[in-house]
């Protein structure tokens, strides 16, 4: 079975702080997210005002039960989405065909 990824692209809100973000989603990842069945990384990217998200997993079975799962997150997940603007995420899945490179 191939690898699978969950794929969020967003924006923050304009009064958003940018470290302020990103330690909530250091908390959100140590704390919640990668203790989840099949977790393998989360890569976070940035081009000027957009964001994504990248989270691998095992399979695409995994992936989605994280989905599922995610409000089991709580206070974490309520202290992550409070940065972003929630009305430009965009969420896809994808199976990972083939890897190039070093992982």
């Amino acid at each position: 079975m191939s690898k699978a990824v969950f794929y969020c692209s967003f924006k923050l809100k304009k009064e958003a702080s940018v470290p302020d973000f990103l330690l909530a989603a250091e908390k959100l990842n140590n704390e919640y997210i990668s203790k989840q069945e099949g977790y393998i990384s989360w890569k976070q990217l940035r081009d000027d005002e957009t964001w994504v998200d990248i989270i691998t997993f095992e399979t695409m079975e995994t992936v989605k039960k994280f989905e599922s799962d995610s409000g089991n997150a709580g206070e974490l997940a309520k202290q992550f989405y409070s940065y972003i603007n929630c009305n430009s995420c965009k969420v896809n899945y994808y199976s990972i065909e083939r890897s190039y490179g070093k992982s």
